[in-house]
């Protein structure tokens, strides 16, 4: 048996997009105007790839995604499922130049159903043996993807003998009203319990596995229900003795305080780790969430930079 630590987070817009600043150039009577880069330039420019020619691109902020990986050191853990990822690209990059390779050898992001190209990706110290996409999986009349992005399963070798699936999620977001996007979050709940009772059986919380992610709704809710009520799935956010301190997002226009993040067992891990308790990392967030009173990360401000507008989660458990 090993203790891993596990955690999620919502790394808010990890994008490795980068401004054109277009070319200025001189018009015929003298003056100056600035125009968008010809085709042939702009393939000059992509040649070199990550090698970014800053003097034609205004990046994204080095600063605030300083503070993102500042957030994911102090967790130290040994897989971590991550939201809002742009690509593998983005990926390798960000570890690359703020992590440690080393530490996270391993990797995985699918593109999936996202139109802003946020997709769901997975860092781990251990080796994946196998992964799953369910991205393509439709609602019940076929007209419709269920997924706004995909609900991954990475298969994680934690020795020769144990694979530890893990579900990272990203469920429909509240743009739009929360009552109105509130059935296709029950249908991606319905169908996160439907891919774990045909993966494990009618039994599913006899066997070892973790469902986490940003599921977009707090409690109670209607939407979450069908997964959250099962007698086979802790939610371990509720471990945390004060419920005033189990939130994870804070929405400024109506100065909510949320839990939207979650990490769930099935019943025989959670048997199996009776006192692990979760922990929430807050020192990333901006200081206009003033539930929080600090400490930060250094350089965070009261509304940017900062790490994310999700705390990350972890916890320890033995697998």
């Amino acid at each position: 048996m090993s203790k891993i630590r596990i955690g999620t987070f919502n790394v808010e817009n990890l994008f490795a997009r980068f401004k054109f600043k277009g070319k200025r150039v001189k018009k015929p009577d003298g003056s100056y105007e600035n125009r968008s880069y010809t085709t042939k330039e702009l393939q000059e420019i992509f040649k070199e790839g990550w090698a970014v020619d800053k003097t034609k691109f205004v990046p994204f902020s080095e600063e605030e995604r300083g503070i993102t990986a500042a957030a994911i050191k102090v967790l130290e853990a040994d897989i971590l499922g991550l939201q809002e990822v742009e690509n593998m690209d983005t990926l390798k990059k960000f570890v690359t130049q703020f992590l440690s390779a080393k530490d996270y050898t391993y990797k995985i992001v699918i593109d999936a159903n996202d139109p802003r190209l946020i997709d769901i990706a997975l860092l781990s110290r251990f080796p994946i043996a196998y992964i799953n996409t369910y991205q393509f999986e439709r609602s019940p009349n076929k007209k419709s993807l269920i997924f706004s992005r995909d609900c991954l399963e990475v298969g994680i070798q934690i020795s020769q003998n144990t694979i530890l699936p893990v579900f990272v999620n990203h469920f429909k977001s509240m743009i739009g009203g929360r009552q109105k996007t509130m059935a296709r979050r029950r249908l991606q709940a319905e169908t996160v319990v439907r891919i774990l009772q045909q993966k494990f059986g009618d039994n599913a919380g006899e066997s070892a596995w973790i469902v986490l992610g940003d599921l977009n709704d707090y409690l109670p809710s209607n939407g979450l229900e069908p997964l959250l009520s099962q007698p086979w799935i802790e939610n371990v956010i509720k471990r945390i003795p004060d419920p005033k301190w189990r939130w994870t997002h804070y929405y400024k226009d109506k100065d909510e305080y949320r839990q939207l993040d979650y990490i769930l067992v099935s019943k025989s891990l959670a048997v199996a780790n009776p006192d692990a308790i979760p922990e929430i990392e807050r020192r990333g967030l901006p200081k206009r969430a003033t539930l929080y009173d600090g400490p930060w990360f250094p350089g965070v401000g009261n509304n940017k930079p900062k790490a994310s507008d999700h705390c990350p989660v972890f916890i320890d458990l033995n697998i």
